[in-house]
């Protein structure tokens, strides 16, 4: 699978995507942690049994989740949060570590782009830790801020935006 030959296909989240999608999800972040910090396993709360989209995106009608789809198998997700004034939110964005580097990121945010046209910005925050989420924001387009009026500043958070708007 190269980035010139990949077919992805993109579909809503549903609750019974969860085991699989949780399955992914765990993989992408503990290779993270393991990469990153020398930890076995590691990622935000509920990631590792599926709170984590019980708690982002199920209860909120601004979220919306995409599986990514590689030969009809779930490959990583992505949760959006689409916001009535057009300043969007990236919550998440993973890939299974087996196939990253081969172009799905950047075909997801594309697809995520071209799904949502009228989006003014996009914020995120992550990590600073991350270095290979900071290098694939950057490669879409974003660029690092020192605050956000979306994106709550924690410790050791690196916020990111794309696009102009309030505050930018």
């Amino acid at each position: 699978m190269t980035s010139k030959t990949i077919r992805l296909e993109f579909g809503k989240i549903t609750k019974a995507d969860l085991p699989r999608l949780t399955e992914v999800m765990k993989r992408a972040f503990d290779d993270d942690a393991q990469k990153h910090l020398g930890q076995e396993s590691g990622g935000p709360p509920g990631y590792d049994d599926g709170e984590f989209f019980r708690t982002w995106l199920f209860p909120y009608e601004e979220s919306v989740g995409y599986k990514i789809l590689f030969r009809k198998s779930i490959i990583g997700g992505i949760i959006v949060w689409i916001l009535p004034d057009g300043h969007n939110i990236l919550g998440t964005i993973f890939v299974d570590p087996v196939s990253q580097d081969m172009g799905v990121g950047q075909e997801s945010w594309r697809f995520i782009e071209a799904s949502y046209p009228e989006t003014k910005s996009w914020r995120l925050g992550t990590p600073e830790w991350a270095t290979k989420n900071h290098h694939f924001y950057v490669k879409c387009g974003f660029e690092a801020v020192e605050e956000d009026p979306l994106i709550p500043a924690e410790e050791g958070m690196t916020i990111y935006r794309k696009g102009s708007g309030p505050n930018s």
